[in-house]
């Protein structure tokens, strides 16, 4: 019998330890249609649900994170974005983040992927295109940078980027469904 050689990405996702039992459902959902999709789910060809990666970016105290003003969501966000291809999601989460926010020289907290979730995305106009309502398989990062940096926006995906008290999103972030998310990130950081 020939051996399958199974993609470097869903070997990540496979070997991910859920730390609840959401996390649990949703990573073998995500297999799931990793199975189904194959290298399609890493692309917005796939247009009921894609793969993505984002990160909290804290400081070394871990009394702050680093957030951008979403255009499309008219919120306070972490950062992050499409793989487009690239199934090197920690890459992923990086480059999004040194994109939207101008901080460079991020140091990984942990061992690799600190959660995982699918979250659903609405209906909105992207570019003046409307991009329907979906789903983003999500990974996500912690990374740790020094406060000092020069930031900057990202015109096109932001308006401010500022660094927050971890313990007060819930005051800068009208997307109320993230706010557990960003606790059960922050939680995580503050284990690291």
């Amino acid at each position: 019998m020939q051996k399958t050689n199974v993609p470097q990405w869903i070997q990540a996702i496979r070997q991910y330890h859920p730390q609840d039992e959401t996390e649990k459902t949703e990573q073998e959902m995500i297999l799931q249609l990793a199975e189904k999709e194959g290298e399609r789910l890493l692309t917005r060809e796939c247009p009921f649900y894609h793969l993505t990666a984002s990160s909290m970016i804290f400081t070394p105290d871990r009394s702050r994170v680093l957030m951008a003003w979403h255009n499309i969501y008219r919120s306070f966000a972490w950062t992050g974005g499409h793989c487009d291809g690239d199934g090197d999601f920690e890459e992923v989460a990086r480059r999004e983040a040194e994109e939207e926010t101008g901080v460079q020289g991020l140091s990984l907290l942990g061992d690799g992927m600190a959660s995982m979730e699918i979250i659903p995305v609405w209906t909105h106009v992207k570019r003046g295109k409307v991009v329907g309502s979906h789903l983003h398989l999500n990974i996500s990062y912690l990374f740790e940078a020094g406060e000092e940096q020069k930031l900057r926006i990202a015109p096109e995906e932001n308006q401010k980027v500022a660094w927050l008290p971890a313990g007060e999103l819930s005051k800068y972030c009208t997307e109320k469904e993230m706010i557990p998310i960003y606790n059960k990130l922050i939680s995580r950081a503050n284990d690291c």
